[in-house]
């Protein structure tokens, strides 16, 4: 059996743990630079307001109905994201994280447990320890576990957990499921399978396997096979290394300062060393790209990229900071109002298996791989940032706009709530 748990309305959820008045106000959470909803409280969907709403067409609605509207809080999320996993390893030692709010969880082995029982006890040390309100849908595959946990909440299912193990369960919940909501069945997809006479998940299921794959991908005759039980998506519990990393913001406003922009170029090469740490990898490639912004017509327009091959991989901030610094020179150009700037690593290896350079010792210098794990060290126990290069600068005035953002409640000693 496969299962999977799903924070409900995660990002609101969050602000609500440290925040109780919130409960039953409608709330929303905003993406970059404060400009949409992507993160809408039971009580907002029921307004009428739709994902990825823009705030400055809404802002009638937030003062008639007092929608409380925040920025997002990554690191507060990010964080609260791990305590869960934290609870749920407790409960198998087979998890996949499969985004910031979902994990699928594999019961291989369970078979002496009541495994509805099992999860509806991991549902209610969730919300005991973290406040955070959780659904599970168990099933004998992962797509048909997401069609689970999609009744789980919009039943409100004693216990929220749903088990649909049995197969006269699984058929009424494919019954009454449009096409659209099946994972992995997109827009388009699902509009030619109407055209087609199949408008139910159950439709699907009983469809000819060989003409459906004929018609349309082996991706369909998986989908096929997982609503009838059959678990042929593969469970990751050891996801592949990422094979390039990528980090970029747009600015809070458009700058033409090149000092503000080198700034925040050396912040996203800091960031994306960390994650290439993280991962045991070394990177030997650079990307730089700065960019106006092409929705203001009003502006000049010019966007450039360059990548710079280092002599060998490595993951040493400083050796990707002094290449950052010498791309960005070259593709900078004056009088321009740059909205975006950021980084890509590629050409990645791992860590111990890479030839190194009898021409360039200082590379792979064991000091500097001590310095970095030291930098790693103190930045996770004390706060992102507090041990940066000097090309970062202090002020971050290139950062997005996050005007309505919360406290980092569980990551920082001095946001710690005050309880008086």
């Amino acid at each position: 059996m496969i299962a999977l748990c799903d924070v409900n309305n995660f990002y609101v959820s969050c602000e609500r743990v440290f925040n109780p008045a919130l409960e039953n106000r409608p709330v929303i959470v905003l993406s970059n630079n404060d400009g949409c909803a992507v993160a809408r409280s039971n009580e907002v969907k029921n307004l009428g307001i739709k994902m990825g709403a823009p705030l400055h067409q809404i802002q009638d609605l937030v003062k008639q109905h007092n929608i409380a509207v925040f920025s997002s809080n990554y690191v507060l999320y990010g964080d609260m994201s791990q305590r869960v996993a934290d609870i749920v390893e407790q409960y198998s030692d087979q998890t996949e994280i499969y985004s910031i709010d979902e994990l699928f969880i594999k019961f291989q082995g369970f078979e002496h447990l009541n495994l509805t029982r099992h999860c509806q006890k991991m549902v209610k040390q969730i919300h005991q320890w973290l406040g955070l309100p959780v659904c599970v849908g168990l099933a004998p595959s992962k797509t048909l576990a997401k069609v689970a946990n999609h009744y789980a909440k919009k039943l409100n299912i004693d216990g929220r957990v749903l088990n649909l193990s049995h197969e006269y369960y699984i058929k009424q919940a494919l019954e009454h499921l449009p096409v659209n909501e099946i994972w992995g069945i997109g827009r388009r997809l699902s509009e030619q399978l109407r055209q087609m006479g199949i408008h139910t998940a159950l439709e699907l299921r009983n469809a000819d396997i060989k003409t459906m794959r004929k018609r349309f991908s082996v991706v369909m005759e998986r989908t096929i096979l997982e609503l009838r039980g059959v678990s042929c998506i593969d469970f990751d519990a050891d996801p592949e290394k990422k094979k390039q990393l990528i980090c970029t913001r747009s600015f809070g406003q458009k700058s033409s300062d090149f000092d503000l922009i080198k700034q925040a170029v050396a912040y996203h090469v800091t960031r994306a060393c960390v994650s290439l740490r993280q991962q045991e990898s070394l990177a030997q490639c650079l990307t730089v790209f700065i960019k106006t912004n092409p929705f203001c017509q009003n502006d000049r327009q010019y966007s450039k990229s360059i990548t710079i091959q280092l002599p060998q991989a490595s993951d040493f901030t400083g050796h990707f900071l002094a290449a950052a610094t010498h791309a960005l020179k070259k593709i900078y150009k004056p009088g321009y109002l740059y909205k975006k700037a950021g980084i890509m690593l590629t050409n990645l290896s791992d860590k111990g298996a890479v030839q190194t350079s009898l021409f360039c010792p200082d590379i792979s210098s064991p000091k500097n791989s001590q310095l970095m794990a030291a930098l790693d060290d103190i930045n996770e126990r004390f706060g992102k940032g507090t041990l940066r290069s000097g090309r970062e600068g202090f002020g971050q005035q290139w950062a997005m706009k996050s005007e309505r953002k919360s406290r980092a409640f569980t990551t920082r000693w001095d946001n710690l709530l005050n309880i008086r």
